[in-house]
């Protein structure tokens, strides 16, 4: 069996789900690549807790996770299977690395792990579970979290790591054509870093990226970038997929490493 796949994916607002603009069809066009994948685990903002905890839910349920959207939004579905026994491995690694885990068997999927799952795969035929991000999490225990995950790949589960390049919606003003250049300047220098494979840089963010508060006024959408980055390895290039600018300040940048014979960079972006 290949190594799964390593996804960082920008899910943007829950109204993703219903307007797929750039990146909606290449996560299709990458979740058609994919082959040998078993099931997948998705690490999400939307789900925060003390310690970090592993879904073991074998039917989780579709969480809609958020107020004041368009009432089809709460219509939408996403009936996927869990992986109680590969949850429960997940768990054991990130014990096994010094994190403090449980398990909750009761647990949904929320909006940053549905939503984006809804195009990479449509027919919801892969096993779903999550692994929460503990509320102390930081850019370089968020590594950490990545790198102890990373063997789940070898067993065939596909990490996606969901959230957002940028993510602002203080700023937020509505369908717009105008972006924001901090948010284009932001990107591009957070591109450059994932490229160059540069962990440092980016747990270093904060200090070094232009306009990082603001791009990034909490990190929790950012921090699961950087549980890709170790959940990846230096001999595997990255690939970005262009998901363009929402609402002038919303990024849907996102990356894919280890996807053998799939896209390249140059035909999803």
């Amino acid at each position: 069996m290949n190594k799964a796949p390593v996804f960082f994916i920008s899910h943007g607002a829950p109204t993703f789900a219903l307007e797929p603009g750039q990146l909606g069809p290449r996560l299709q066009a990458l979740g058609q690549a994919l082959s040998d994948v078993k099931a997948v685990l998705v690490v999400s903002p939307h789900w925060q807790t003390h310690q970090a905890v592993a879904m073991t839910t074998a039917s989780p349920a579709t969480v809609h996770d958020f107020g004041g959207f368009a009432p089809e939004l709460y219509t939408l579905q996403y009936p996927a299977q869990g992986h109680p026994q590969l949850a429960l491995e997940a768990a054991r690694l990130l014990s096994r690395a010094g994190f403090e885990a449980g398990v909750d068997d009761q647990r949904g999927l929320d909006h940053g792990a549905w939503v984006p799952m809804r195009y990479v795969r449509p027919e919801a035929d892969l096993p779903v579970f999550q692994v929460s991000m503990p509320i102390s999490l930081n850019t370089a225990s968020a590594v950490r979290l990545g790198q102890a995950l990373a063997p789940l790949r070898e067993q065939g589960v596909l990490i996606v790591a969901s959230g957002s390049l940028t993510h602002n919606l203080y700023e937020f003003r509505g369908p717009t054509t105008q972006v924001a250049p901090y948010a284009v300047e932001f990107v591009d220098w957070t591109r450059q870093a994932v490229i160059d494979h540069d962990v440092e840089r980016l747990v270093s963010y904060r200090q070094l990226a232009p306009h990082a508060a603001r791009a990034h006024p909490s990190e929790e959408h950012y921090l699961p970038l950087l549980v890709a980055m170790g959940a990846r390895t230096d001999d595997e290039p990255a690939q970005v997929i262009e998901g363009g600018i929402l609402y002038g300040m919303l990024s849907m940048e996102s990356y894919v490493w280890g996807l053998p014979n799939g896209p390249t960079s140059a035909n999803i972006a």
